[in-house]
Parts: structure tokens; C-alpha cells; sequence
């Protein structure tokens, strides 16, 4: 039996190697390739506006911005932003076959059609959204949230509608998947209803950017917000209860209480700027949710950019990521980047190929020359920013395989891959809602990599696994070493660690399979492999 599956492991991971023709997956994810999407005038327009907005900072600011990176460094750092894994080497095979200058945009349409990239995203929008806690067990269903997440983004449905979807539903939790965003502030202490209070914080920080309410308590001392603003905003959600049926709105008056005289007052709806945009048709939260994705709120649309241009460069264009009224500089791509979001009705898809087709976003991420604070500032140099805890679980568990790890494969694949990061993520340490903390790495962390059993178990010779696939399919050593670093670095060795690791690999006392092991033990735990570059 074992020697029928090493046969059949030779016959599909010898064209994976790219040995002589391309797995049939290929003509498949060729074909679905759009050019035109990226030929379009204004498409050329916005993503020409938005570099020349850049260029003039660094002229501004006296700064050398960094020369491109080459196309395999961004093809990972869009399959890390993307899907949250580094690339196989079954998809840089692939990748370097198709013609150069068409690389790049095939790879980024490959990953949006991928069902990866709608499960990642999702879960990283479910973050802003609803947390990252499990919430009240009764009434709150992240995992049903995420996967209808993960299907509205496959429908490329429009972010604006799934927004509205996410504030306005009525119904089951279970049964209407959005509703748990309402249902995840349900109290105990308050017979299970929804809390207006966490409701309005949530609305603010997570679709516009806003942290309204920093002025829960008091008039905020920076900003122009007042108490009666967060109060006014908090009454939309007054009249949401949890029911029989689920999610719905009842009848009555949002009170709040004083909290030096404990009186009670009767709080009327109300926003705090642009009062216009508000409809004048509809439930409490259905106003509240067509105002917020009005196209002529200034924040929504600039939120939303912020958070993919955050998802993808590991860093948010404005810092930090749920404060557009901060003091840090607003660097204007940023509301040319959200005109046009606004104006393609709201498409993820296309802002997410306008941002990867930025010159910014395809800089090196090391100057040949002194760049400075500056540099960093005005995004001229793509940023270093260390793998979240999902991206190196999903990392590591695809560089233990030459072939693609994708959602298609077999439920108990799919489950036993999920269990692994489960487990890996919460030893290794998740940094929870607050996305973009810049924290740095961890003694425990490193430990984790270097004696954990994720990394242990996943590079031990098995009969599907890269260590074995490479000691099988490799013709001489130097195949095997360049396989080795494409599959964990998406790189090729230098000429210096090519002739180290060959040397090695001929002089050494033990097995190929055992040394290869050594090798693939030493990239993954390398500061290189745990960074986005």
C-alpha cells in the first residue's frame, strides 16, 4: 500500500518540482486571468494618482525610496496578505511560467478566486467586527460569522451592503449569520440583551474609523466629540432586543443613567456630524446603517482602506487603525484611494489589485542606501512587520508541503490542518483585537518554533510531506537545496548558501532524508522566515 502511494506521490510531485509540464490546475488558473481589469483608464488613473501622491512626499522629504523588490518576494508577501500563508512551490512553479509582466497580476487574481483568501479575510474582518473573543455561548456564533463572511467576500459582494447587512439584520443567529454581530454584546446581567453602549464603540472604531466612544463618560479632551454624541449614537441600538426570533427592534426609549446622581434621562438618536445623510425611512438601525455607508460619509470609505491597505502591508496607511481623527500625518493616497473605493461601488476586490499595483506596495524592503526615519514615514520602503500567529501556523504547515494546501482538499485534511493551527496559535500567542500593535517577538515564541510540535511533527519524513517529496523527486543536491528554499523562503539560495548546504548534504554522516530535515528545520526557523518583507 505504502509503495502505491509513493508511486502516486511520484507521478503528481514530479510536475510540481516543474520538471516537465504544468499540474492541469495551471490552465485552469491561467485562463481565469483578466487582464482588461488591470488595462482599465481609470483603474491606470487611480493607481498612477496614488504613486504620484507618494512621490511628491518623498521629493518633499528629501527621500531615496528603495528599488523594487524582485516578484517572488511580493508574490509572498501577497499570498501572506492575502491568504495568510507563504506560497507553495507547486504555485511558484506556476507563477514563474507565466510570462514575465503578467506575473504579477495572474498571481494577484490567482489568490482572490482562491477560497483561502475569502476564509482569511473574512476572519480578519470578523476581527474588526466582532472581537476575538467567543462571546456569550447562547447567543453568538463567531465560526457561523466568519464563514459568512468568507461567502459574502466570495460573492465579491459589496463591503457597503455587507456593513449594513452587519448593523440592520433581524433574526437567528444562526439562521442570519450577521446578526451575531449584535447578538456577541448580549449581558448576562442585563437578562441577555444587546448593549448599546459596546455596540456604538464597535460601529465607530471598526466602519469608520472613530473612536467616539472615547467620550463614553466625558467630553473628549482632544477631539471635538462630546458625551452627548457617543449617547445620541448609542440610542440607535436602544430598541434592539434578543427575542423568541432572534435579533430585532421593539418600541421604546434608549435611557442612560448619571453617575454621580443616579437619574435616569431619556437619550434621543442623533449623530454627530452630517445629520443630512441620515435616512428618514426605516428601523433605528437600518438609518443608522445607511448612514454610515453613506457615500458622502468622510470616514467609511477611508476606514475601509485603512484596514486592507493594514491587512496587506502588515501596517495601516494611518496609525492608529481605528482613529482617522488622530494627529498622525494623513498621507493623501489615502482619500484618493477611498474616492475610488466609493466610486466602483465599494469593491474589495478591486482595491485590493489597485494597492498590490502601487509602486509602493512592490518596493524592497532594504535600501542600498541610508534611507532614515523618513523613509518609513512616507512608505518608502515596504515596512518589516513580523507574522501574525495564524500566518506562521499556516506558513509552516504549507512549507511542510510541495502542493498547494487549498480548501478543496478532503474534510479530514481540512480538519486536521485546523486543529494544528488551533493549537499552534495559542501556544505560540495571539495578539487579539488589537491588530497592529507593532509588539515585537518572544522568548516563548522562538521556543515554540524551535521544539514545538507543529514544527517537529511537520518536517519529519512521511509519505506526503516536502522533506520527502524533495529527497525523492530532487535529481542531484543542488535541485534539492534551491527546493528547499523556494518551498519555506520563496526564494532561491545565494551562491554562498547553495554551496553550504549542497556541501553538506554530500559530506554528511547521516541519511539525505535526515539532513534535508536539518535544512528545512533551519529555514523555518530562520528570523527570515517570520517576518513580511
Amino acid at each position: 500500500m505504502r509503495n502505491l502511494l509513493f508511486l502516486g506521490l511520484i507521478a503528481g510531485g514530479g510536475l510540481a518540482l516543474g520538471i516537465n509540464i504544468l499540474p492541469p490546475r495551471h490552465v485552469k488558473a491561467r485562463t481565469s486571468y483578466d487582464p482588461v481589469a488591470y488595462q482599465e483608464k481609470d483603474f491606470l488613473e487611480t493607481v498612477h494618482r496614488a504613486d504620484n501622491s507618494f512621490r511628491e512626499m518623498w521629493t518633499t522629504e528629501n527621500v531615496r525610496p528603495a528599488l523594487p523588490a524582485d516578484d517572488l518576494t511580493i508574490a509572498r508577501r501577497l499570498s501572506l496578505g492575502l491568504t495568510g500563508t507563504v506560497p507553495s512551490l507547486e504555485e511558484i512553479r506556476q507563477f514563474e511560467s507565466i510570462p514575465v509582466g503578467e506575473q504579477l497580476p495572474w498571481w494577484i487574481d490567482h489568490l482572490l478566486q482562491d477560497k483561502r483568501f475569502a476564509a482569511y479575510f473574512g476572519e480578519r474582518l470578523a476581527r474588526a467586527f466582532v472581537g476575538t473573543e467567543d462571546g456569550p455561548a447562547i447567543f453568538f456564533r463567531r465560526r457561523r460569522f466568519v464563514t459568512w463572511l468568507g461567502e459574502e467576500i466570495t460573492k465579491n459582494r459589496p463591503y457597503d451592503q455587507i456593513v449594513r447587512q452587519v448593523i440592520a439584520t433581524e433574526g437567528l443567529w444562526t439562521d442570519k449569520p450577521a446578526t451575531n454581530f449584535i447578538s456577541v454584546t448580549a449581558q448576562q446581567e442585563k437578562e441577555n440583551q444587546p448593549n448599546p453602549v459596546r455596540l456604538a464603540g464597535r460601529v465607530t472604531r471598526a466602519f469608520l474609523g472613530l473612536r467616539l466612544d472615547c467620550a463614553q463618560c466625558h467630553n473628549h479632551p482632544f477631539a471635538k466629540w462630546k458625551q452627548k454624541d457617543f449617547e445620541s449614537f448609542a440610542a440607535f441600538f436602544g430598541q434592539t432586543r434578543v427575542g423568541f426570533r432572534g435579533i430585532a427592534d421593539s418600541p421604546g426609549q434608549y435611557e442612560v443613567e448619571d453617575p454621580k446622581t443616579q437619574e435616569k434621562r431619556v437619550v434621543e438618536p442623533g449623530v454627530a456630524f452630517s445629520p443630512e445623510l441620515l435616512p428618514t425611512e426605516g428601523t433605528l438601525r437600518e438609518k443608522i446603517a445607511g448612514w454610515v455607508t453613506h457615500p458622502k460619509n468622510p470616514y467609511f470609505a477611508k476606514a475601509a482602506v485603512n484596514r486592507v491597505w493594514a491587512i496587506m502591508c502588515g501596517q495601516p496607511l494611518l496609525t492608529p487603525i481605528d482613529n482617522l481623527e488622530s494627529d498622525s500625518f494623513q498621507p493623501p493616497a489615502l482619500q484618493i484611494l477611498a474616492d475610488d473605493f466609493s466610486a466602483h461601488g465599494y469593491d474589495l476586490r478591486r482595491l485590493i489589485r489597485v494597492i498590490a499595483r502601487m509602486q509602493v506596495y512592490q518596493l524592497d524592503s532594504r535600501c542600498d542606501h541610508d534611507a532614515g526615519d523618513a523613509a518609513e514615514k512616507t512608505w518608502g520602503l515596504f515596512p518589516l512587520t513580523r507574522l501574525r500567529p495564524e500566518q506562521m501556523a499556516g506558513s509552516v504547515l504549507q512549507a511542510s508541503s510541495i502542493s498547494t494546501l487549498d480548501a478543496e482538499r478532503h474534510i479530514i485534511f481540512r480538519a486536521f490542518r485546523a486543529l494544528d493551527e488551533n493549537n499552534f496559535v495559542k501556544r505560540y500567542g495571539d495578539s487579539g483585537d488589537d491588530e497592529f500593535d507593532g509588539r515585537g517577538g518572544t522568548i516563548p515564541q522562538r521556543l515554540v518554533m524551535m521544539n514545538g510540535e507543529l514544527v517537529g511533527e511537520k518536517l519529519k519524513e512521511g509519505p506526503v510531506n516536502a522533506v520527502t517529496r524533495i529527497k525523492m523527486l530532487a535529481p542531484d543536491d543542488p535541485k534539492a537545496v534551491e527546493a528547499a528554499y523556494l518551498t519555506a523562503l520563496t526564494r532561491r539560495p545565494t551562491p554562498e548558501e547553495a554551496a553550504h548546504f549542497e556541501k553538506r548534504l554530500k559530506e554528511s554522516d547521516h541519511s539525505r532524508g535526515e539532513h534535508l530535515q536539518d535544512l528545512f528545520w533551519t529555514l523555518i526557523n530562520s528570523t527570515e522566515f517570520s517576518w513580511n518583507h
